[in-house]
């Protein structure tokens, strides 16, 4: 996923697959699921992690389990998933009971999980929350953006938002201003291609999700993108069409180099810090990983669109709780805990995410990164998932996420020879065999 980090994986085939896991594994012994909170004095009960970062992430995550357990409450473990092969992890351990009572992972494995029955649905905690007063406290519509028909699927705890930067060196050689709107950014490129730097800078390797991002965020930045209101597929629209007709342009005059087709995030970094991109769209912590304290690398505020719109790409990093609990109360009450003291992590620095809740925005760390701040003032308001302009996300989102159509999609665009329309018709039938 570029969302949180690599792909997720998940496909229609896999979730079917898991499904067929479930029906074939035995249940095992174990606690059975308990509303009141009682648990045995020797159970401990597990938080699956991902690792969202440095090592000082994980660290710091299982101290906040490690606090929560000295507290007095129900002992909990806390274990760190890798992203390699995650997907088979979590489904061979909830299809056989023996998975983690609450877990972090793919930015939609709670709905795919939640359709098999999988997912203990948050209401409860989301309302208690309301009654202690810390749910206002959490950015505006972070926790919707996990509300589906049935209930909230999981809580959000981060968000990884699809970001327009510049470099203000290379505008200056180039006698160029930071882009505003679409028009502004081929004059821009124009500029930045004269003295040997791309304009649009992007990441097109296979495996990489990095240009299918951007490309969509262009979608969303004209009010387009994939679906309809009610979760169907939509892509051939004209609004898309003029997105992917926009990209073709910056294919055509080199305001995207030729070989950033192949490039992997590595490269597009690189090109970054050599002086070789100026301007382009990139994760919020593109400014850490150059080690730029110097405001070179800064925030755009966001393109205005063709027809005056706004948007942008956002995923939201959640964590989940799992009906196969020795105590659904239990599984709340640590949560609860966790979303309240996640702070943490933010105060020691060991997450470079954009936090969902205010009073980690106010923390004088983040308000000390004025990249960060931007972001959560300009476009955390205008963000858009993949499921836009559906209300309610869907276990088809992971499909889209994990699978190759985007990738082939981008690679079709950034080759410039198809039309745009036949491009985004040949996508939305490929979405439409794994959907």
């Amino acid at each position: 996923m570029e969302n949180s980090t690599p792909s997720n994986g998940f496909t229609r085939r896999g979730f079917l697959g898991f499904a067929g896991l479930a029906a074939s594994i035995p249940l095992l012994a174990s606690c059975a699921p308990n509303a009141s909170g009682t648990v045995d004095s020797d159970t401990v009960l597990k938080f699956w992690d991902m690792p969202w970062g440095a090592p000082e992430y994980s660290d710091t995550a299982a101290r906040i389990v490690t606090d929560y357990s000295k507290s007095g409450m129900p002992s909990w473990s806390y274990q760190t998933i890798q992203w390699n092969n995650f997907y088979q992890t979590f489904s061979s351990a909830i299809a056989s009971n023996t998975g983690p009572a609450v877990s972090g992972g793919g930015g939609f494995q709670a709905f795919q999980f939640a359709e098999l029955g999988k997912i203990a649905y948050a209401d409860n905690l989301v309302e208690t929350m309301k009654s202690s007063g810390s749910y206002d406290d959490f950015l505006p519509g972070t926790i919707d953006s996990m509300k589906t028909a049935d209930g909230y699927v999981a809580m959000p705890w981060a968000l990884d938002l699809r970001v327009f930067w510049y470099k203000q060196s290379l505008l200056e050689k180039a006698g160029a201003d930071v882009p505003t709107d679409w028009d502004s950014l081929v004059t821009t490129g124009k500029a930045l291609r004269k003295i040997g730097a791309s304009g649009f800078g992007i990441a097109g390797g296979s495996g990489y999700n990095h240009a299918p991002q951007a490309i969509i965020t262009l979608m969303l930045n004209n009010n387009g993108g994939l679906f309809d209101k009610d979760g169907n597929l939509d892509c051939v629209t004209e609004r898309n069409i003029e997105a992917i007709e926009f990209t073709k342009q910056l294919v055509a005059e080199n305001i995207i180099d030729p070989g950033m087709i192949s490039y992997s995030m590595d490269n597009l970094v690189s090109q970054w810090g050599d002086d070789k991109v100026g301007f382009g769209i990139h994760e919020p912590g593109l400014a850490l990983q150059l080690g730029d304290t110097t405001g070179d690398v800064s925030v755009a505020s966001p393109l205005t669109g063709p027809h005056g719109d706004t948007g942008t790409l956002m995923f939201v990093n959640n964590i989940m709780m799992y009906t196969e609990t020795p105590s659904q109360e239990a599984s709340e009450s640590f949560l609860e805990y966790y979303l309240d003291n996640m702070i943490t992590l933010w105060e020691d620095d060991a997450v470079s995410r954009i936090p969902v809740r205010q009073s980690i925005v106010d923390l004088p760390i983040f308000q000390g990164n004025t990249h960060f701040v931007k972001i959560v003032k300009e476009y955390q308001p205008i963000a858009k998932s993949y499921a836009y302009p559906a209300s309610a996300g869907f276990a088809g989102l992971a499909a889209v996420d994990g699978g190759m159509q985007l990738w082939q999609f981008a690679q079709t665009v950034l080759e410039g020879k198809t039309d745009a329309k036949k491009s985004l018709e040949d996508l939305s039938s490929e979405l439409a065999k794994v959907l």
